[in-house]
């Protein structure tokens, strides 16, 4: 990663963590990054919605991120279940996640959805963190770069800046799998996203701008795969819902 990138680690805890749960691992990771000091990288956590806003009371006083793992595009209206950009910034979210490729998949969320959301998102003030990648059938069929690219090209709001998104890689046949590209596949990705940006946002823009790369991360393979040179963190998993995991992954990055 360029040294002018600051890593980000992101846990999207997805469906997972009842109070009791959720609060111990957040009071473990608060213990953690107090003892510390100084980090070299931003930590991010995304609980649940049922979570937020008990998380983000605990952590407002540590260098602890609070995020959300989906919102709707619209400001407020008839959308029961939904829940809106502005009433996450108004609990402490610094970050959405939108576009995640099991939001594409189990929801039906097209980069024209994707699109709509990110742009709440930044109007609402956050930054938006915004997930492409390929199917493993796309993979096999040799369209890795075509879908990938087509999906940065579509779900990046307008006003896109390395300020207020962040773009996260994240191979769908890789999610939860226990599979992971090499080394020189991620980068290969990255690379081609970072190339595809510059044609989007521009140059300078392009170099802040964090690309995360999320799909199976542990301990054993972090190192590795946060220290390639176009990779600025991880949108981690499973692993962020284990604390010793998570805070391995992070120190991975340097």
């Amino acid at each position: 990663m360029a040294a002018s990138r600051r890593p980000l680690i992101a846990g999207n805890w997805k469906m997972n963590g009842l109070a009791e749960d959720g609060m111990a691992l957040t009071n473990e990771l608060v213990e953690r990054i107090q003892s510390a000091g100084d980090m070299p990288f931003d930590m991010l956590l995304c609980p649940p919605f049922t979570l937020i806003g008990a998380i983000g009371w605990k952590i407002s006083e540590c260098d602890l991120f609070l995020g959300a793992q989906d919102c709707h595009a619209d400001k407020m209206g008839a959308h029961t279940g939904d829940v809106s950009a502005p009433m996450l910034a108004d609990v402490g979210c610094r970050y959405v996640i939108v576009g995640h490729s099991e939001r594409r998949a189990d929801h039906g969320e097209g980069d024209a959805i994707v699109k709509a959301k990110a742009e709440a998102v930044l109007r609402a003030g956050m930054t938006a963190i915004v997930c492409v990648g390929e199917t493993e059938a796309e993979r096999d069929a040799g369209r890795t770069f075509e879908v990938v690219e087509g999906q940065v090209a579509n779900s990046l709001a307008g006003a896109a800046t390395a300020n207020n998104t962040v773009v996260a890689y994240e191979p769908v046949w890789a999610i939860g799998t226990g599979r992971t590209p090499t080394a020189d596949e991620a980068q290969d990705v990255h690379a081609r996203i970072r190339a595809r940006l510059i044609d989007e946002i521009g140059e300078p823009e392009t170099a802040a701008m964090r690309i995360l790369y999320g799909g199976s991360v542990k301990p054993g393979n972090a190192e590795e795969l946060l220290n390639l040179p176009d990779v600025d963190g991880g949108l981690i998993g499973g692993a962020s819902l284990n604390g010793d995991d998570f805070w391995a992954i992070a120190q991975s990055c340097h």
